[in-house]
């Protein structure tokens, strides 16, 4: 099968980019997010869970969370690569929310089938979920989990467990025997302890988990195959909104480099700032057109969705790194302070760029596809 044009993005996946552009310029300014998560500035603080749940709630309300639930479901069944031109915008606004860590489960209980209707009908209803698959290594790999299943109650940890404190439900890995099940567990079900993890990324937050005989639901007896269908969307969806945040870092940079004056011109006018910029730029739409081709791979092309989410996150995660160091160092000495906001797209492209492997690890794992595994 080969990819329609244009990547699939049809004209309903753009009215849906752009209203989600106009909905957080309307709700959500930069200024409101820096006063919302950056309020306590003390290295020392306990690490916080700052959003907006009404504001989340509107999101649920026009249909957001359940853009990639099935219709069967009483989700919209809108394709990936529609998905990803939401996600984009909500990188570009540093929304803190639930919606990428919902997506994330979405996407492994569409792959489960019939087994996971009622998660996945419950999250068309307006509930939120989160992956707890990983173990203390960060292997990224749901079949070290520590996690395991003893006469139908779940033990142990589960770590890298993203927005925790925002979602009603957990999708867990454990291990039941010989194979790896994945359980339907809500997040206040006793036995259940979320311990929060200090991260660097003011938007988001992170915990892992510990289950102590917790009763669970099982929705599916041999989950290994359903991560592995599902994982190139969450490796490409994390990917968009990299690049999303990517496109505010450049514009606020390049706004800067216009307005500040220095040697009767504005910074703008010296090549040594207007060509790194560039170079920005063109990191950026190189990366923007791997998400879209990973998406719609996703979508058409199956056999090659792990490959090119792959060649998406790896090009994403380092266009993280890039775009925040050129969005510091341009913008002088202010670019370091806490009150400039240029900290927080830091903060949460370092924390992407790590999440789910950074460059180095999936091309590890694309040349494993291409070469096949070194013995």
């Amino acid at each position: 099968m080969t990819q329609p044009d244009n990547f699939g993005f049809e004209e309903e996946a753009a009215l849906l980019k752009d209203s989600a552009r106009k909905f957080f310029a309307d709700n959500f300014t930069t200024d409101k997010l820096h006063t919302m998560v950056a309020a306590d500035f003390e290295p020392e603080r306990m690490s916080g869970c700052h959003w907006d749940a009404a504001l989340w709630q509107q999101l649920v309300e026009l249909g957001w969370a359940a853009v990639a639930v099935p219709e069967s479901a009483g989700g919209l069944g809108m394709p990936l690569s529609a998905v990803a031109g939401l996600v984009e915008e909500v990188g570009r606004a540093a929304f803190p929310c639930p919606l990428l860590a919902t997506l994330n489960a979405v996407y492994v209980l569409a792959a489960i089938g019939a087994d996971a209707e009622t998660a996945l009908t419950e999250i068309a209803e307006g509930r939120t979920a989160s992956l707890a698959t990983i173990n203390r290594d960060g292997a990224w790999d749901a079949a070290l989990t520590e996690v395991v299943c003893d006469a139908g109650t779940l033990s142990g940890t589960a770590w890298f467990v993203q927005d925790a404190r925002k979602v009603d439900r957990l999708l867990v890995a454990a291990r039941n025997g010989e194979r790896i099940a994945l359980y339907w567990v809500p997040i206040d079900a006793p036995g259940v302890t979320v311990q929060p993890d200090a991260i660097v990324d003011l938007t988001r937050d992170q915990a892992h988990i510990a289950f102590d005989s917790v009763a669970a639901e099982p929705v599916c007896a041999d989950g290994l195959p359903a991560l592995q269908q599902a994982m190139p969307a969450v490796w490409t969806l994390l990917a968009a909104d990299i690049t999303g945040a990517a496109e505010w870092q450049l514009q606020t940079t390049v706004d800067y480099a216009n307005a500040r004056q220095q040697f009767d011109h504005s910074l703008g006018f010296f090549q040594a700032v207007k060509h790194p910029l560039v170079d920005v730029m063109i990191h950026i739409d190189q990366s923007k057109s791997l998400v879209y081709n990973a998406a719609c791979a996703f979508d058409f092309e199956p056999d090659e969705a792990a490959r090119f989410a792959h060649m998406a996150k790896a090009s994403a995660s380092d266009l993280a790194a890039f775009a925040s160091g050129r969005a510091v160092q341009f913008h002088g000495g202010i670019g370091f302070t806490w009150e400039c906001f240029l900290h927080l797209y830091f903060k949460r492209q370092t924390h992407s760029q790590m999440l789910w492997g950074d460059g180095p690890w999936h091309r590890a794992r694309m040349a494993d596809i291409v070469l096949g595994k070194v013995a």
